[in-house]
């Protein structure tokens, strides 16, 4: 472990939170990620329960609820305590409600949703703030885990010479590389955006890193062979170095909200052939600054 990471891993781990007064708030590791109990999602939070979560949320990116069994409205009731609700662009052409997104995987498909490092929709002009995806229904066998991935510590643990290039260039996003190959139904709008690569978050104030594997295509100011292998040593870093990573283990009436500004996820598929039904409702962000 070089000392930029020892550095940056002990600012973390070192770090006084104050109590919390209405929920419990366990940490998953010292990284990235906690658990919240104490608190009944199918009723109407108070004013210190919504502040505290929301403090929950930006201390850990990653907070994760269990056993609560919510309906779609439920579901789309917490999360507007947060944030106004993103408006999907499918639901024109599938006819669904336009503020949720079902997904299910299982033996037809070719590949899940999510199932490579990302953060969700960067080729948007103002990326999400975050999603709350709830577990409908699990696999027969344990499986399906997600990973969640800090990008403030995978900024911070590198060095200084590097921090200073990475904050003069900008990288595109684009909405095709999701589709994987796949043609969108005629007339969907494809989504493309350029973004800094290291972004400021609009209300913790840290920096972090800001490309993934799902939607950058380039870095801008670069020459393609150059933007290509930087790209790839970014990836690798973030694939590669387990200590940015939690793991949250899923299970039926779970719901985990992360902080899509600052984290990259990846759904791991490990449950094949059998089934698996999430419902995500997501939260709108602004465009990324330096």
């Amino acid at each position: 472990m070089s000392h930029y990471v020892r550095e940056a891993v002990e600012r973390i781990t070192t770090r006084k939170l104050a109590p919390y007064e209405t929920i419990k708030v366990e940490p998953i590791t010292p990284i990235i990620g906690a658990e919240i109990s104490g608190v009944d999602l199918t009723r109407e939070l108070t004013a210190q329960q919504i502040a505290e979560i929301r403090r929950a949320w930006l201390e850990h990116h990653v907070v994760v609820f269990r056993k609560q069994e919510l309906s779609a409205e439920d579901q789309k009731r917490v999360a507007r305590y947060f944030g106004e609700l993103r408006q999907f662009p499918i639901a024109k052409f599938d006819g669904g409600d336009p503020e949720i997104v079902e997904a299910r995987s299982g033996r037809d498909n070719e590949h899940i949703v999510g199932g490579l490092w990302h953060t969700d929709g960067t080729g948007d002009e103002a990326p999400s703030a975050g999603s709350f995806l709830y577990m409908m229904d699990m696999p027969e066998v344990q499986g399906g885990d997600t990973m969640f991935s800090n990008m403030h510590l995978a900024y911070d643990m590198m060095s200084p010479a590097m921090k200073a290039f990475l904050e003069g260039l900008t990288a595109h996003h684009d909405g095709i590389v999701a589709w994987r190959g796949h043609k969108p139904p005629e007339g969907f709008p494809i989504a493309r955006a350029d973004h800094p690569v290291v972004m400021t978050h609009p209300e913790n104030g840290r920096k972090n890193l800001f490309v993934n594997s799902g939607f950058t295509t380039k870095i801008n100011e670069l020459a393609p062979f150059e933007s290509q292998q930087l790209l790839q040593m970014l990836y690798r870093m973030i694939e590669q170095e387990p200590i940015l990573a939690c793991r949250i283990r899923w299970e039926k009436h779970a719901m985990v909200w992360w902080d899509n500004r600052c984290t990259q996820h990846f759904a791991v598929w490990d449950y094949y052939p059998y089934n698996r039904h999430v419902r995500r409702v997501t939260i709108n962000g602004s465009k990324p600054t330096l």
